[in-house]
């Protein structure tokens, strides 16, 4: 299995320190610090971590980035089961 990191980039560019994108075969994580949040497969299917993805304003905030949504939008799509929640780490 291949996997590469890299950090999360702000929109200026420049790399977010502890913030990191992890590709592998099975699809792409974003991991805030030491804890993944984010499982996105590559056929769509979305997970979030049950305990950390939304643990600080912090990981809200680059979680909403990597996702491309506001906090609401994940709300529903946790409520529509859209997104499954589950143990990531």
């Amino acid at each position: 299995m291949r996997i590469r990191v890299k950090n999360l980039k702000s929109k200026s560019g420049n790399d977010i320190a502890n913030q990191f994108i992890i590709q592998t075969n099975r699809g792409t994580y974003f991991q805030s610090y030491q804890s993944i949040i984010v499982f996105k497969r590559n056929d769509g299917q979305v997970f979030l971590d049950e305990n950390y993805w939304d643990y600080s304003v912090t990981t809200g905030k680059y979680r909403n980035m990597f996702l491309g949504e506001t906090i609401a939008d994940t709300r529903l799509k946790i409520l529509n089961k859209e997104y499954k929640v589950k143990n990531l780490n």
